[in-house]
């Protein structure tokens, strides 16, 4: 059976989430809860489907890279996760209205393929969640981004601009953006971010977008 959007259960359901353990939520399923609230009568389920399949995609494109001699790398999850949601189905960031609430719903995000780095960013962690593999949301002042971790190793990667490769002075250079020309790294900007975090993040935009 469809279960259709319905604001008041969906707040009853959102605040059950806030005291659940940080662990046990579903990022992308509560990500799409909030987005949902102002449409109401709207069908989920299809945008879990198509999240689901994004994984599955991406596990079968790994799995066709490892087939064809690349390592089980670090390196590699990224081209598969590259390959099907940035290069095959086209997410990638606005930057023509980029101050669109659009770009902070995720159901949107899913229908348009273009969203902010928060919203993309969550995109990505669930689907690296689906498939078991250690991707987080870095808390960037002003730009979220991506790190994906492997047998010690780990890559930093910009969900917005096609999972492009950050440095430390790439992200230096974010959060000088953000908050100035003296500001510095800081090593809690390392720190996988926990899912309230990540939550609140995406709700303060859609809280700005709306003043």
């Amino acid at each position: 059976m469809t279960v259709r959007a319905d604001p008041d259960r969906l707040m009853e359901t959102l605040q059950n989430i806030g005291m659940q353990q940080d662990d046990s939520i579903n990022l992308a399923r509560t990500a799409l809860y909030i987005a949902a609230l102002d449409q109401p009568g709207l069908s989920l389920e299809r945008y879990e489907i198509h999240i689901g399949r994004l994984a599955e995609e991406v596990y079968d494109r790994h799995d066709a890279l490892v087939h064809a001699g690349a390592k089980d790398a670090v390196e590699t999850r990224l081209a598969a996760l590259k390959h099907i949601v940035a290069d095959k189905y086209d997410y990638t960031g606005d930057n023509d209205t980029y101050d669109d609430l659009q770009n902070a719903s995720l159901i949107r995000v899913i229908d348009r393929r273009r969203g902010m780095p928060i919203a993309l960013g969550i995109l990505y962690i669930q689907i690296g969640r689906n498939l078991g593999w250690p991707l987080h949301g870095l808390n960037i002042p002003g730009h979220f981004v991506c790190r994906i971790d492997q047998d010690g190793q780990r890559l930093i990667f910009d969900p917005f601009n096609k999972c492009t490769i950050l440095q430390a002075p790439d992200l230096r250079q974010l959060v000088k953006k953000t908050l100035g020309p003296n500001a510095e790294l800081s090593v809690n900007y390392y720190e996988p971010a926990d899912n309230r975090t990540i939550l609140v993040r995406l709700q303060n935009n859609i809280n700005v977008f709306f003043r």
